[in-house]
Formats: C-alpha cells, structure tokens, sequence
C-alpha cells in the first residue's frame, strides 16, 4: 500500500493560515510571546535610560581652576603635593605648564618668567596665586600680582581667589590683610606658611614650607635602597652656623668626640643658592645619615627637615619658638607637622644631643631601616592629606561655597 506524506515547511504563511476557533479571522499562537518580547524590549530600554539619568546626575562635575606659580614653593605644591609635571621639563625654561586632576577638580598650572600678567589664557574664573611675602621686595611684587587679580574679580572676569603664599618667618604678614574676603577684600582663601595664628582650619590655613626647589632639590621616589642599606654616618648638618646662635652649642657638641660619626659642613654666611657640586654633597649627606640635625633659624620651619624627610633621615628637631609673632605654647612651633603625627625626634636644648646619639649607637640595622621605613610612609601620607586638604578647600570655597 503506497502512503502519499504531504510535508510543508510551517513557515510565517503556514501560521497565519491556521483558522481561529469558531471561524472568526486567523489566530497567530505565537502573538502574546511577540507582544510579551516587545514588552520586555521596551522595560529594558526604559530602565536603560533611567540608568542613564542616574549616572548623568551623579557623575562628578569637574571643575577648572588655574595655578599661577610666582614664588618657587610654587613648585613643590605642583609636584610633591599635586604629583603634577610640567612641559618643558627643563627647570631654567620661561614658560612652563601642566594639568593635573585632583579631586573633582581639573588643576593648570602656570610658571616661569614668560609668566606675566594679562599673558595668561584665562579659561577658568577661579585662580590660585602662589606668592612670597618674606620680605619687602617679594612683597612688592606680590603686591602687583595681587591688584592685577583684584582688577579681574572686580571686572568679573575672575569669581574665586586662593593665595598659597610663603610668609614672613616672624609671622607678620599684615599687608595682606586688606586683600582677604574677610577683610573686605576678594581673597577667598589663603593657604600660609609658618605658624601665624591667623590660621583658623576655614579660611586661613597652615601649608608646609616644603623643600628648597630653588636650589633644585628633587622629588625623591623611595625605593628598597634608601630604606634597607647601613647608612656609614650617626648624624650630619650642613648649613650656616650664625653668630650667638643656638647652632654654635650644637657645633661645639659634636666636636666633643662625634666628628667621625657625624658629618658636618658649615659656613659663615647665607647662600640662596648651591653650586651643583654642594647640592650633591648635601643630598650624599641626608642619604648616608641615619639623623639630620635641623636647629632653629629666624624659625623653626625650614627646608632641611622636610629634604631629610624625602632621603629617610630622621630630622632632630630644636623644638623651640623663635622670637617674633608667631605660635608658640604646646601648639607650636611646628603645628602643622606635630598635628599630623611627624615621626621626629625633638629636642628642647642641644645639650641633649649627646644622650640621644648614644641611644642611636644601641638601635640595630633592623630598627633604623624600620625606622626609615616609617617616616618614608609618613611623608608621603602628609604630603596625600595636603593634596586633599587643598583641593576639598578650593572646592568648597569657590564651588559649593557650604
């Protein structure tokens, strides 16, 4: 018997001919699984786009704000505190600048001599001065930067102003009273050295002095060597040994029996600047001591103890307030530094000295890298919290302004 099969493709054409029950047009069974298909696209595409809009409205706004470097502390906020690099790489260039992102906050930065007023490419409306005000000739020209900014604001092309500026070692900055919001003036906030008790953690706040970059000195990137090889010498100091000074007790201490162990090289006179020669010798010496002596100057802050911090030199601090209007009590000097835990050792006369350097003779290799271990981390933890403190302050002050 021959079985004639009929077989067709259930093709599109094939569904729709399928008669609906009860006679009534043509049924599709699969219809309600379109539907539900297109039902399902168009709840994805509209959770999509809600998404969207979420990430859209929390999605950090950033912000602009223009570094104008003047003063050579300029240049460790850009690059030790903001890590920031600067084209042309060369230190003598005219005109150098960079962009870095800190923050919610996209930060320029503008130095060099070519750096001049109404030269600059103003893209933003809110500017950082870094300025020197150690003594009347930078405050001269501090003052001329400061009114060309003022001309600016008034005119509305500039909305915010911050000053980072290096003050007077003595504490007496009132010359710059009158530029300050407030004081009736446009600066909105001031970020100072020293230890002025103008600071108020709002809008006067301490910035640390930093290291010597007019003479050249480095960022130093920590590494195995620098924390774990013997370091030859207990001590050393190189500086200026003043007259009547508290410097002279130290010198005459360590040529009573520490010459071999402490390295020393002193003069008479001030020199702004190191011949390339001095300036390796005294990076050799930070680098092979275990301590770096750091007395008392017209101030307790100086760049020595900052430099001996970035070579793991643990910096022997003369804890006392030098004359003038600066803090002094349990709070300074050195509140900044103290504030933030600095791992020093502090020494209240320098007739102690030799105490703690016989301590020193007894500590192990193991200790002492340990030791430089821990300040290592510690300067590059206080350097993190000055990146934060000074862009959470501009943000505050010129953007969210709460």
């Amino acid at each position: 018997i021959a079985i004639s099969i009929d077989v067709r493709p259930v093709g599109s054409e094939h569904r729709s001919s399928l008669p609906l029950p009860g006679g009534e047009g043509k049924w599709n069974p699969w219809e309600e699984d379109e539907q539900l298909g297109l039902l399902h696209l168009q709840r994805r595409r509209e959770a999509f786009r809600l998404y969207q809009q979420h990430v859209s409205k929390n999605k950090p706004q950033r912000y602009r704000v223009q570094i104008w470097g003047k003063a050579a502390i300029g240049l460790y906020l850009w690059e030790h505190i903001l890590d920031g690099t600067l084209s042309p790489t060369h230190r003598t260039a005219q005109w150098r600048e960079g962009e870095v992102v800190s923050g919610n906050t996209v930060f320029s930065f503008y130095t060099g001599p070519a750096v001049v007023q109404g030269h600059l490419p103003l893209d933003t409306a809110h500017i950082v001065l870094v300025l020197n005000g150690h003594e009347e000739q930078k405050i001269s020209y501090a003052t001329r930067w400061l009114q060309h900014v003022g001309a600016l604001s008034r005119a509305g092309s500039v909305l915010g102003v911050a000053v980072v500026l290096l003050g007077d070692e003595r504490c007496t900055n009132d010359w710059l009273h009158p530029y300050l919001r407030s004081h009736g003036g446009f600066v909105d906030c001031l970020f100072l050295v020293y230890d002025s008790p103008w600071v108020n953690e709002h809008d006067v706040l301490q910035w640390p002095l930093g290291v010597a970059t007019y003479r050249d000195f480095p960022v130093v990137v920590p590494n195995s060597q620098l924390v774990n090889s013997a370091r030859p010498y207990l001590c050393n100091f190189m500086g200026t040994v003043y007259k009547n000074s508290s410097r002279e007790t130290m010198m005459r201490i360590l040529k009573q029996g520490w010459e071999e162990e402490c390295v020393t090289a002193t003069r008479d006179k001030w020199l702004p600047l190191e011949t390339a020669e001095s300036l390796q010798q005294y990076h050799d010496m930070l680098a092979q001591s275990d301590l770096t002596l750091c007395p008392v100057g017209i101030n307790a802050e100086s760049y020595r103890i900052f430099e001996a911090c970035s070579l793991g030199s643990v910096p022997v601090v003369e804890d006392v307030a030098a004359p003038g209007g600066c803090v002094g009590g349990p709070a300074g000097p050195l509140r900044l530094l103290k504030a933030q835990g600095a791992p020093f050792l502090f020494l209240r006369d320098w007739r102690d000295l030799p105490g703690l350097l016989e301590h020193e003779r007894t500590r192990s290799k193991v200790e002492k890298a340990e030791r430089r271990r821990h300040l290592l981390e510690w300067y590059a933890g206080f350097r993190e919290v000055m990146r934060e403190r000074f862009t959470e302050t501009l943000e505050r002050a010129f953007f969210r302004h709460g």
